[in-house]
């Protein structure tokens, strides 16, 4: 083979790249898909935030379980590693502040969940859990992590655009013929945009680096690979939804249940991007999400990770299935 014959080869292959690069990023999708997810993660946050608020003096100010100072010191490092979180609400030591502060936070997430307003409710909904997730650091767990990242794609879109308040204001104002180019801004079309497919594709490549490391955290346990990690989670009485011990009688079932899990996990962030292996991957994570909801007592949490899976559905389907037939 000739110089010029590779020469050649190599750049068509580096256009073909490039090509390849714009079309994932910049193909303009509909914003279906990231409105249904923002309906779930809007109710979720106000959901968990309504649960805080019955005990709002355990969790926020100096009264807390974890008091103002005693959190600021951990994420300064006065107790080890230091990081980059920071939370104004370090700073309300007042009950009325602290109230009025989570009435806001909540009043935002109602507004995300309905799509009022939201390409300015959407980055407050975000930013106000964002401090909430920074100054209950101890208390968390999964679904805090989940919703929390969710809500960040979400704000970069018009998530709001579709199966909203703000849709119908949108219909309202046209049928008017009162638009000028702020309300158009302010409420955007349900069209194809290449800000809504930079929302999905990062959210896309953030869950399949979360079920990469998940997995390989996974390997790192003797029990993920003798096959008995699922065993210990049904036989765990502090998790327990419904009894499955019986399972201990059929130690081949859970045995490859538990090897299954780790390689979905571990290769979800290569299958689930070809058509054909990816309503598989869907399906296992349905299963494997649906079975912590239901069976492990975390309902909240299987619930938003099987909400977070659906960034990979069509929207082209959705608002296919979603649109009255006439």
């Amino acid at each position: 083979m000739s110089i010029g014959l590779v020469k050649t080869a190599a750049s068509d292959w580096f256009a073909d790249a490039i090509s390849g690069w714009d079309r994932f990023w910049f193909t303009p999708r509909l914003p279906h898909t990231l409105g249904v997810i923002r309906i779930a993660t809007g109710l979720m946050l106000l959901y968990s935030q309504f649960v805080i608020a019955l005990r709002l003096g355990d969790f926020l100010g100096d009264q807390a379980w974890v008091n103002n100072a005693t959190i600021a010191g951990l994420h300064r490092g006065d107790f080890g590693s230091s990081d980059a979180a920071r939370s104004y609400l370090w700073n309300l030591n007042s009950p009325s502040a602290i109230w009025l502060n989570h009435i806001v936070t909540m009043a935002a997430s109602a507004c995300l969940a309905a799509g009022f307003l939201t390409r300015f409710t959407a980055p407050l909904a975000w930013f106000l859990q964002l401090m909430l997730v920074h100054r209950l650091t101890g208390t968390l767990f999964g679904l805090d992590q989940i919703t929390t990242m969710l809500a960040m794609y979400l704000m970069l879109a018009p998530s709001g655009s579709v199966y909203s308040v703000d849709s119908y204001l949108r219909r309202r104002m046209v049928e008017s013929k009162r638009t000028t180019d702020f309300k158009i801004w302010l409420f955007p079309a349900a069209t194809p945009s290449v800000a809504a497919n930079i929302a999905t594709r990062l959210a896309q490549l953030h869950l399949c680096v979360i079920y990469l490391f998940g997995g390989l955290w996974k390997a790192r346990g003797t029990t993920w690979w003798d096959g008995t990690a699922l065993w210990f989670a049904a036989a765990n009485a502090q998790y327990q939804s419904l009894d499955l011990t019986w399972i201990g009688r059929f130690p081949v079932i859970f045995s490859a249940l538990t090897h299954l899990t780790v390689f979905w996990e571990v290769f979800y962030c290569a299958l689930v991007w070809p058509k054909h292996t990816r309503p598989l991957m869907l399906a296992m994570a349905v299963a494997v999400h649906g079975g912590i909801a239901l069976f492990l007592g975390m309902i909240t949490f299987g619930t938003m990770m099987i909400v977070a899976n659906a960034i990979f559905i069509s929207p082209e389907w959705i608002s296919k299935l979603t649109t009255p037939k006439r």
